[in-house]
């Protein structure tokens, strides 16, 4: 097929030094079929006896038909014709036509054979087979062509230099862009208008913004093209304003701006106005009506958000193509109207067009962010049906497709299905995997990559050290951090993961070391680092971070704010809280569901449940989360029976409770001992909604019924349990038995706890006091021995309180505090006047250790909250709350102890506990003692 014509004897000034090729025999030459359309006239040439110039110029019609409509096999029935007419006059003419028929339809081979068997080709052949290599995605073969049109001193012209710039852009080859434009300021080429389009498109691709713009304004701005082209350039570098600035300048040269030029400045609109404005010019130079034009428009008003006008647009387009209907199916996945898109789908479909790749796509898309599984898999078989899943890219789509409807086997099928597979697919699969907790296959498909040798990409980092987070796994998360030192992949993404991951699994120094390691932060580091503070109960931290970021001026994004919040709640720091809030309103964002939730639960967590509810009612359009926040923070409280109210009203509002909406009602049934309204909702949650109690429901009717002391009906209400009761469920019999003295039930679940969980020391904790209670010291030693064995130790007793915008940190009978000598002073004070006139009496049977009376009342003296009571009533004006917020739940003698104080100092105090709040005031408890 290679073989022109028979051998021509070449002149001196030949190239080639070959010899001849012989012109073997050729097989039977089947009938030439020409397809019914304009160049069917030409067969009379062929037929007929017509000069042989006139016979050349049919052939080149024909193969310039073939190249255009990727005719191969037509084609090469032509390449055929002329070898066995041998009606040819110019050789090289037609070998050039052949070389270039063969590059476009995608024959690289051919043409490369034929090209090397020309016994003599122009600067036309040279360049047609450098278009050949060009497009069929052999950049390094057309400059190494180049470089021998070079050496053998081939004339070079415009084109040339043309074609061989557009594989310059990538980074491999990215000198020798500039060596060539070297040549072409050498050989004058640069004044030709080709060539210095060819300029500016290859500085736009290399992001060379400057040496575009200095072509662009020495050029004396040349033709229309030009302007086109420095138009779509600043857009595609994301230089949009410029784009636009260069759209006026066109026109106040008064070029007339053509199709080209209204397609890219539509390209380039982020704004609807600007947007509109170029509308409004394209319509009055009639341009409105090509087909190009209004698909680039439906695009825009999609950016823009204005989905109806672009359907307005896209309903005037009378000769719709592919591009249209995948622009409007965009614009509908881009705005997530999901059911939209699928509906325009179907009305491709419906009229007889066939979906391409581009529509495939679109809809999985949908499918996937929609978690539409049903429309996803009818889509998958349509694309199966259609040889369209093994297409590279709507493969990977499928993939994020299944990845994001949780079906990891339907995902797995899909990526198996794909015959070369790009990183695009290992970092899709990698992703779906970590989507949905399947951390081991994730690691596993990191490993493959590895092994098959496939450029790791910063994506790819991504998935595998949140994989590394999902299964807190330290060792794998440093091993990957080494792997991207090594690797030169780090950036700012990579590293605000890393901060996030180590603080995950607990690692705060590791954390921290990354975060300071960051030269230019961003919100997100902050963000990433605060979290870690939070997550590892460092909540003094996280504020203090917070109020560094604040003052590095780094603006607050919804993610650091909800951070902070949550900061604030832990530490109960009231003051900060309000900031925030304060923050929120003057941004106007106090009432988005997010930030009302969070502030509904930073005020709980900071006792003031009041302003939790004001928050709560100042919100029209109240979602399930914000009803669940209310219901949680009245429990806190001990204001069950408000709880309830807000249940109703949730019902009344045809808002469904889910499983978290019902475990917020129990437990503020049961922090206000209403066992059978407790009971009611226990039963309602399975009768009514159908919903199956999680371990923590029973946990909390456990809690109830043991605080009422019917510890019996408890322990069976646990026996009938249809799943395994879990450690919290045991934990709540195991306290009920220790306030109600009751050792045969307590030390079943005694048992059952340590089974469940023998690494937890509040476990071991809870046992001792069980048998301390009793004043059984031998079995409480033996518990306490148990614990040293295991290497396990208590948390000790902590509480703080704010004053003055800063949190303030005590810990039982320590004396780091600054002013610790004034704080025993007024804490003795404070007993001595509460001994005085209100009778208080160390209630000593609360000490569970096997110590003389003395030192019992020592250590009751010396419990963190007392501490942090007396340093609030040393600081703090007279009147004014006191916030104390403890690690642990409140001993008895200091709850009576805090009771005396807030009647004697005429104080009311707010503590937080492991368990609930407790709100003093005048010598009563909001808990009614029972807690």
């Amino acid at each position: 097929m290679a073989t022109l014509i028979q051998p021509i004897i070449l002149n001196s000034t030949s190239i080639s030094t070959a010899p001849p090729p012989s012109l073997k025999r050729t097989p039977k030459v089947p009938s030439l079929k020409i397809p019914q359309n304009p160049i069917l006239s030409f067969t009379d040439k062929l037929v007929c006896g017509t000069p042989n110039k006139s016979l050349d110029e049919a052939y080149a019609s024909f193969l310039d038909h073939c190249a255009t409509q990727s005719s191969l096999s037509l084609g090469k029935q032509i390449h055929t014709h002329i070898i066995k007419r041998n009606y040819v006059q110019d050789l090289v003419f037609l070998g050039t036509k052949l070389v270039f028929m063969y590059g476009k339809c995608g024959s690289l081979l051919d043409a490369v054979e034929l090209f090397d068997e020309m016994p003599e080709r122009s600067i036309f052949t040279y360049n047609a087979m450098l278009g050949a290599y060009v497009s069929n995605g052999e950049p390094r073969k057309a400059i190494e062509l180049y470089a021998d049109m070079r050496f053998l001193n081939v004339h070079i012209d415009a084109h040339t230099c043309s074609c061989v710039l557009k594989p310059c852009s990538g980074d491999k080859y990215l000198r020798y862009g500039g060596e060539i434009h070297g040549y072409m300021i050498k050989c004058g080429l640069v004044c030709n208008d080709i060539v210095l389009n060819s300029l500016v498109t290859f500085y736009a691709k290399c992001n060379n913004i400057g040496a575009m713009k200095l072509l662009f304004d020495r050029s004396g701005r040349g033709d229309a093209v030009l302007w086109n082209l420095m138009i779509s350039a600043y857009s595609s570098n994301g230089l949009c304003n410029e784009a636009l600035k260069v759209f006026v300048e066109m026109q106040n040269a008064g070029i007339t701006p053509s199709t080209y030029t209204y397609v890219a400045a539509f390209q380039a609109c982020k704004e609807l106005s600007s947007g509109m404005q170029i509308h409004g010019a394209a319509l009055k130079s009639g341009v409105c009506c090509e087909r190009y034009v209004l698909n680039a428009l439906v695009v825009m008003y999609s950016k823009c958000s204005r989905v109806d006008e672009a359907e307005r647009v896209f309903a005037n387009i009378v000769d719709r193509d592919s591009i249209s209907w995948n622009s409007m199916l965009a614009a509908y996945v881009q705005n997530s109207l999901y059911n939209e898109a699928l509906d325009l789908f179907l009305e491709i479909t419906r009229d007889g067009k066939k979906p391409d790749q581009v529509s495939v796509i679109s809809v999985l898309s949908a499918c996937g962010r929609s978690r539409n599984l049903l429309n996803g898999m009818e889509v998958h078989a349509f694309a199966l049906k259609n040889g369209m899943d093994l297409d590279l890219h709507v493969g990977n789509t499928i993939i994020d497709m299944y990845a994001k409807c949780s079906k990891t086997v339907f995902m797995d099928f899909a990526f198996r299905r794909i015959p070369i597979k790009d990183f695009v697919s290992w970092t899709t699969i990698i992703a779906g995997y970590v989507q949905n907790s399947c951390y081991m296959k994730a690691l596993q498909s990191m490993r493959e990559v590895l092994k098959e040798g496939i450029d790791i990409d910063r994506m790819m980092i991504e998935s595998v050290l949140l994989a590394s987070r999902g299964l807190k796994c330290i060792s794998i998360a440093k091993e990957i951090h080494g792997y991207v030192i090594r690797r030169e992949l780090s950036d700012l993404l990579i590293q605000n993961t890393i901060v996030d991951v180590y603080g995950e699994c607990g690692e705060i120094n590791y954390s921290r070391n990354v975060f300071e390691s960051i030269e230019i932060k961003n919100v997100v580091s902050w963000t990433s680092m605060i979290d870690c503070y939070v997550h590892n109960r460092l909540a003094v931290e996280a504020l203090e971070l917070s109020s560094l970021m604040v003052r590095e001026g780094v603006e607050l994004d919804s993610i650091a704010i909800l951070s902070i919040l949550s900061a604030a709640a832990n530490l109960s720091a009231l003051g900060k809280g309000k900031e925030i809030h304060a923050f929120l309103i003057r941004r106007s964002l106090h009432l988005e569901e997010s930030f009302a939730s969070s502030l509904v639960d930073m005020y709980e967590s900071c006792g003031a449940v009041d302003n939790s509810f004001k928050v709560f009612d100042f919100v029209n359009d109240k979602d399930l989360v914000l009803y669940t926040s209310m219901m949680k923070a009245y429990g806190m409280h001990g204001q069950g029976t408000n709880a309830i109210k807000v249940f109703r009203k949730m019902e009344n509002e045809n808002i469904i409770p889910d499983h978290i909406a019902f475990l917020s009602i129990l437990s503020a049934c049961s922090h206000s001992a209403l066992v059978d309204e407790g009971k009611s909702f226990f039963n309602s949650m399975q009768c009514e909604y159908d919903l199956e109690p999680w371990p923590e429901h029973y946990a909390c009717v456990v809690d109830l019924l043991g605080r009422a002391n019917r510890l019996e009906e408890a322990l069976d209400l646990i026996k009938s349990m249809k799943i395994k009761a879990n450690a919290a469920v045991w934990c709540a019999l195991l306290g009920a038995c220790r306030t109600h003295l009751n050792m045969e039930i307590g030390e079943i679940a005694a048992r059952k706890l340590l089974e469940i969980e023998p690494e937890s020391p509040g476990n071991y904790v809870l046992v001792s006091n069980l048998y301390a209670a009793a004043e059984r010291w031998e079995d409480v030693e033996e518990v306490r021995k148990r614990m040293r064995v295991k290497g396990l130790k208590k948390d000790p007793g902590c509480s703080w309180i704010e004053v003055g915008n800063k949190i303030h940190t005590f810990i039982t009978r320590d004396r780091l505090h600054p002013q610790c000598d004034e704080i025993y002073e007024k804490l003795s004070e404070i007993t001595e006047k509460l001994e005085r006139e209100a009778g208080y009496r160390a209630e000593t049977s609360h000490v569970l250790h096997n110590v003389e009376e003395r030192e019992k009342v020592k250590m009751l003296h010396g419990h963190s909250e007392r501490l942090a009571l007396a340093y609030g009533l040393l600081t703090t004006p007279r009147r004014t709350p006191i916030r104390v917020t403890k690690n642990l739940r409140v001993c008895g003698d200091c709850h009576t102890f805090t009771k005396l104080l807030s009647k004697c100092f005429q104080r009311e105090v707010v503590v937080r506990d492991a368990n609930r709040f407790h709100h003093f005031e005048d010598g009563v408890c909001s808990c009614g003692d029972f807690w």
